[in-house]
């Protein structure tokens, strides 16, 4: 039950709490994740740059950094079709998405969406969050209008290309470097690859 206010007595909460809840789900993210998405992205990082930064700057990635800068992007996110999407295991989040217009000088981002980051949490892996995540974002960008979605790929990441692959996308042929301290001492190779999000029937 609930109080004149409408907030729920603790009674009702306990009830809320015992609910049943979906074994797995994708949902907008919420300001109060933004801690929890900045844990995944330095755990995801960690593993898909190993080999590719050296690794103090590895252990160096701050995830209380990470988190504030995904608050503030929750909380004024800015352009109407930046979105922050988040896996579900049960009630813990376990990977989350970010879909922006492509800022990308060969885009148009009126049609073009980039997915800026995909990490799913590595003890959460091979569970099938990474293809409910990226369905439910192809469903999201369809009803944003946009006709083209990309992500930049870590040339040397093979798993996630195999699986994006899998997913029925592919390499659109564009590629780049990232220099990471601008002096050319560490350079990183990525490819674009990219899917028609279709239309809906």
């Amino acid at each position: 039950m609930s109080n004149e206010f409408g907030v729920p007595e603790p009674e009702s909460l306990t009830a809320m709490n015992e609910a049943p809840i979906a074994e797995s789900s994708v949902r907008l993210a919420l300001p109060a994740e933004a801690n929890r998405i900045g844990e995944i992205q330095v755990a995801a990082w960690r593993q898909s740059y190993q080999g590719l930064l050296p690794d103090d700057v590895l252990l160096d990635l701050n995830p209380a950094q990470f988190a504030a800068q995904w608050r503030a992007a929750l909380i004024s996110p800015g352009e109407a079709r930046n979105r922050v999407m988040v896996a579900l295991a049960g009630r813990d989040l376990v990977g989350f998405a970010a879909i922006t217009p492509s800022d990308d000088p060969d885009a148009n981002p009126k049609h073009d969406a980039l997915i800026a980051e995909l990490a799913i949490d590595p003890a959460a892996t091979r569970s099938g969050h990474g293809s409910r995540l990226l369905h439910a974002v192809v469903d999201t960008i369809r009803a944003d209008g946009f006709t083209r979605l990309t992500l930049w790929v870590n040339s040397t990441d093979d798993i996630l290309r195999a699986f994006l692959t899998e997913a029925g996308w592919g390499p659109d042929g564009a590629h780049r470097e990232l220099d990471l301290y601008g002096d050319e001492s560490i350079r990183i190779k990525q490819i674009r690859m990219h899917t028609d999000p279709g239309t809906t029937d």
